[in-house]
């Protein structure tokens, strides 16, 4: 099954452009030009990873990031920035964000933090669902003074 990707800028540019790398390389691209419109299809059917711009007019990506956050803590989320600062990159590390890229965006560079956030996902999926086999496989069931 195709991995759905979300990509949330303001400039169309940068979406044409990161719609072309991802889908020659078979994932589903949604996009999104607003906090607001990204938070609205998080929350309609979650895709299985978000590239966010951080500087967006109204909403910031900071912003968009805490509210995604609300509505659903396990999406991976990365934070994309022309104007990379350590302390925008901590900030957005504290919110959740599961990576920080930098622009102008290398195609190997995202293609790797796509790879590592898709396989960390599935991971902790797997996990949870060993965790539930296993207690269910020791619970206790009866009942005895």
């Amino acid at each position: 099954m195709k991995a759905r990707i979300l990509v949330v800028d303001d400039e169309a540019e940068i979406r044409r452009s990161l719609r072309m790398i991802l889908e020659y390389e078979g994932y589903d691209v949604q996009e999104a030009s607003s906090g607001p419109e990204a938070i609205a299809l998080v929350e309609r059917e979650p895709p299985d990873l978000a590239f966010l711009d951080i500087k967006m007019p109204g909403m910031d990506g900071l912003e968009t990031l805490e509210k995604i956050r609300g509505s659903n803590e396990s999406l991976p989320v990365v934070i994309v920035s022309g104007h990379g600062t350590v302390s925008t990159a901590v900030e957005a590390t504290k919110l959740g964000a599961f990576d920080f890229i930098e622009k102008p965006l290398a195609s190997e560079r995202v293609l790797v933090t796509i790879r590592n956030a898709l396989d960390q996902t599935r991971l902790q999926s797997e996990n949870r669902t060993l965790k539930r086999a296993a207690e269910a496989r020791h619970q206790m069931v009866g009942e005895s003074p």
